[in-house]
């Protein structure tokens, strides 16, 4: 809890709690996306293979998670330097070594570390139900599409929270989520038998 606190203290003091909810809600979406694409192209198929679906899904969210962490880290870099630099100019003074500019380093990193978790939380969730399938408790079809309903879950809840953050029916935002991953869901279930008639 204390070290929650002092994440928290660094984050207000930084103000990085907007870039920290956009690359955060951001890289949710662009996670459970690219699971549900995952679910549908390994795992609701006849000759699935439930541990080259948990492989998949698991390289395939370390490699995003990489991707957003850097990413974000670049970008959040850079936008701390002109901040710094313009705060400078403001105060006709230097500031790269004073407590200030710490800060901004330490936050920056934070955020970073934090996106690139987030895939990993996503990934988390949806592949609970191939584990389960892993040790014989269900069969890796029915993984699959309880997968999927848990994606779609993830969908809402961050929908929701968006709509509360921006003082908008959190349960409509929530549904609107739900629908384009349904949307995401059965466009790839289209795609994969258009491939399998060729």
């Amino acid at each position: 809890m204390e070290v929650l606190g002092s994440l928290r203290s660094v984050m207000r003091r930084a103000k990085a709690g907007p870039s920290f909810r956009r690359f955060f809600i951001n890289t949710l979406f662009d996670s459970t996306f690219m699971l549900l694409g995952i679910v549908v192209g390994s795992a609701l198929t006849p000759e699935s293979n439930v541990k080259v679906v948990l492989s998949t899904m698991l390289v395939s969210s370390l490699a995003l998670g990489i991707s957003t962490g850097v990413s974000v880290y670049e970008a959040e870099s850079l936008e701390w330097k002109l901040k710094l630099e313009e705060t400078e100019k403001a105060m006709l003074t230097k500031l790269e070594n004073t407590g200030f500019a710490q800060l901004g380093k330490k936050a920056v990193i934070l955020i970073s570390i934090l996106n690139f978790l987030t895939p990993l939380l996503s990934c988390g969730v949806t592949v609970v139900p191939f584990l389960m399938a892993l040790g014989g408790l269900i069969k890796i079809d029915h993984a699959g599409y309880v997968s999927a309903l848990l994606a779609l879950s993830t969908l809402f809840l961050s929908g929701a929270y968006l709509g509360k953050k921006s003082k908008m029916n959190p349960w409509m935002k929530g549904l609107r989520m739900v629908i384009l991953g349904i949307m995401a869901f059965t466009l790839g279930m289209l795609i994969k038998r258009a491939v399998n008639l060729i």
